[in-house]
Parts: C-alpha cells; structure tokens; sequence
C-alpha cells in the first residue's frame, strides 16, 4: 500500500481536510478529530492527514487531561516488533487507531501504528510513529535505533543521522549507533549521487574498489583496509559540509578501528574547535578518554626511569581532569569523590578531604566518602576522627559484603595504630566469623591469640 498526498484524494476528502485545518486553528477539534478519521478508513496511507489527526489528539487530551500528572518521560521497555502488523496489518491499524484515539501519549499504541504501517508498507509513516515516541521517551535507545533504521528505510537518512547523533551525544561509544550513522552517511551519499535509480547498485559505482567501500561501511568494521576507506570518506564528508560534526565523528571512530588512537584525538579536537563542538559534552568525555588511553598505553610501554615520568603525566592529567570536572560540575558528588581519591593518593591530604566532605551528600557515594575520610584522617594520624568516619560507613552498611569487610578491617587497622589491640581483634573477628579467608585476618587472630 503507497503513502499518498493529500493533493492524491478525493476532492470531496481534499475539501474536508481543507476544512479540518481550518477548524484546528479554531479549536474546533471534535470536527478535525471527525474529519481525519473519516479521510483514514478510506486512506490509511495518507500521512498528512494522520499528521493533523494527531495534533488534534494532543490538544483534545492535554485540555481534558490538564490536571493529570502524566509522565512523559519514562523508559518503555515493550521490545519493537513488526510481527503482529505482518499478520493482520489492517486490523493491527485499527486497534492501534482505537488506542490513540482515547490516549495519543501511549507508546505502546504508537510502537502498534509503526507495526501495522511496516505490515501495510508505510514506509513513512512508520517513522512518524517512531519520531512521536521519540518525543516522549527522548533517551529510549532502542527506540533511537529503530527510528533511525526506519528513516533510512523511508529514504531519508539524513533524519537517521540524527537518530543515530542522539544516542551518540551521551554513549559515544555505541557500536550500534555508531553502525546505524555509518549506514546513514552512506545512505545519504546514495541519495545525493543518485545512484537509486533503474539498473543494478553495484553497477552504478564508478568501480570496484568503492563498491566494496559502501558495502562494508554498514557493516562493522574489522579490517584494516576498509577502515582506512571509511577515513578517507569520512574525511571527504568534512570537507563537503565542515560544520557537521557527525563527519567528525566518523573520521575519530574510523581512526580509532585503526588503532590510531592520536589521530583519532586529533579530529575529536578539530570538531571541539567548531562552536557547536565546543559546547558538546559528548566530544569533550571522548577527548578525555582518548588522551587518557593514550597516556595509559605510554605507561604500558616504558619502562626505568621514562616508566616513572609516564605515571607521573598520567597521573598528573587524571588530577586535572578531575579538578576540572568538578569545577564544571560541582554537584557531582561521584566526581568529587573521584577527585578526593586522586588528591589522596598525591598526599594532597587536606585538599582530599575537603573533597570527601562534598562528596559525603550524594547518597550513592557516602559510604565510599566515608571511607575516603577515615583513610584521609588517618594518614594524618588524627586517628579519632578517623574512627569515627569508619563506624558511621560500617553502620550504614547492612549485609557482610567485601564493602563492609574492607571498612571493618580499616576500622581495625586504625585501633591497632591507636594501640588498642582489644578494639581491633573485635573487628577482625567480625570479619573472621564470616570470611575465614580474606587479607590477613586469620594471621592476626592467631597472633592475638598466642600470645
């Protein structure tokens, strides 16, 4: 079944939609709502008036549904699947119709229309169904995915390219994301060639080499010879449109399949130099990690006295990153216990726990900052305040996990600095009760004991 134009009905449906329109900006929506579905039974196909059916919907329901506390934003874990619209399409349509007509916010209704329009062929509309999903759950990847597969399906990859940007804003490492902009970008470059003409794909290509380009471009890329061609096309896109940071980041992954991780470090930063690049918080997490493992892998590689000076670079960078994450973000406690640690280990010992005290807000990390503190106060040797950072991490913990024997065995450790050997087999023996095995508890309850 075609999708079709409103200029492709019948003029009586033409002149009704007409007035639909009309009687939308006038928020006459009963009569919109009438219109379009009466235009639908006849033409399901017609996507400009299922357009309008659904702006009516979302108005009619926001007005009679103000005061309800609908949450827009959450996580649909329904699986996408045509199976059921390939069965019976049109009835599929119908009960998907039915369920938006009493709630067009209901995903699992639209997940129904992108269903039975696959079953029926519409292309489109498919991915009209997709992107209104997409509006309420703007983070459902998997949903990002399909939308963007429908895009490409629809012909327009340049809609999947931006499926694709949205999941790699915040995962810009997602194999499937990355793979669905290659399929995209290579999709678009069809599309711009005008190679979906008559005759065979492979035919139209000007030779061999850029079939087997194309070809291996959607798929993931292993060889070494084909990731050097997708650089090399990625490059060409730059050049085309110097502006799109998609381009960039296809050159950076390209270059990282290589294994040439400077490179690929090189073009993240070429796109964080462009306005748009440099407010983007995707590239500048890639730009860390790329010069993060480019340190880790010097590290790797020396060794004597050119070891030491690549762990202390390295080391020194990490403290940077960290200092400026949280000047940047200073309610996040994850990163300012990540910054204690660091300043920890340097022997940063005030400037530690100033971090730890922050990051001892965030519910998800006290009890790591707790211990941060006690470890912090006793390499001042302020055993007390120590103690007191120990017990109160040891009281918030329920179950003997390894988190809990870690604390009680600094716990332990910091009575017997205290000389308070009493104080200190107590918690070893919490520890010996449950995990006869763990560090060296057993040695030091033989030890107490002998003597």
């Amino acid at each position: 079944m075609p999708e079709i134009a409103v200029t492709s009905l019948d003029p009586r449906h033409q002149k009704l939609i007409d007035n639909a329109r009309i009687a939308l900006e006038r928020g006459q929506l009963d009569y919109t709502l009438d219109a379009c579905t009466q235009v639908l039974k006849t033409a399901p196909g017609c996507l400009p008036v299922r357009r309008l059916q659904r702006a009516a919907q979302l108005r009619d329901f926001k007005s009679k549904n103000k005061f309800m506390a609908k949450a827009m934003g959450g996580f649909s874990t329904a699986p996408f699947m045509f199976g059921g619209g390939k069965k019976e399409p049109a009835k599929v349509l119908e009960t998907a119709e039915g369920m938006l007509a009493k709630d067009p916010t209901s995903v699992p209704a639209l997940k129904l229309l992108a269903e039975a329009a696959g079953g029926l062929g519409l292309l489109e509309t498919v991915a009209f169904a997709l992107d209104a999903v997409r509006e309420i759950e703007p983070d459902n990847r998997a949903n990002l995915l399909a939308l963007g597969e429908a895009w490409i399906t629809a012909g327009k990859p340049a809609e999947a390219l931006k499926a694709a940007d949205a999941i790699l804003r915040t995962k810009p490492a997602d194999a499937d994301a990355q793979n669905l902009m290659r399929k995209a970008s290579i999709a678009q470059t069809v599309t711009k060639g005008n190679w979906d003409g008559q005759g065979n794909f492979r035919d139209k290509l000007r030779d061999e080499a850029q079939a087997v380009s194309l070809e291996q471009a959607a798929k993931v890329v292993t060889a070494g010879d084909m990731a050097q061609r997708l650089v090399d096309e990625a490059k060409a896109r730059v050049q085309a449109e110097p502006t799109n940071l998609n381009h960039y980041r296809a050159v950076a992954q390209a270059y990282r399949q290589l294994g040439r991780s400077d490179e690929a470090l090189v073009w993240v930063r070429k796109a964080r130099a462009l306005p748009n690049g440099a407010v983007d918080p995707t590239l500048e997490k890639e730009e860390s990690e790329l010069q993060t493992a480019l340190l880790e892998a010097r590290v790797k590689a020396e060794s004597g006295d050119g070891l030491a000076a690549a762990q202390a670079e390295l080391a020194a960078w990490r403290l940077t990153e960290a200092k400026r994450t949280v000047e940047r973000y200073p309610n996040d406690f994850p990163a300012r216990l990540a910054l204690g640690e660091l300043l920890l280990a340097s022997g940063q010992l005030d400037a530690a726990l100033a971090q730890f005290q922050q990051a001892q807000k965030g519910p998800q990390v006290r009890v790591a900052a707790l211990v941060g503190l006690g470890r912090g106060f006793r390499a001042k040797k302020i055993y007390d305040l120590a103690v007191m950072q120990f017990n109160s991490a040891k009281t918030d913990l329920t179950a003997m996990d390894d988190t809990k024997k870690e604390v009680i065995y600094e716990l332990g450790s910091c009575y017997e600095a205290m000389g308070k050997p009493e104080e200190a087999i107590a918690e070893f023996k919490a520890i010996y009760g449950e995990d006869i095995g763990y560090r060296d508890v057993a040695d030091k309850i033989t030890a107490f004991y002998s003597k």
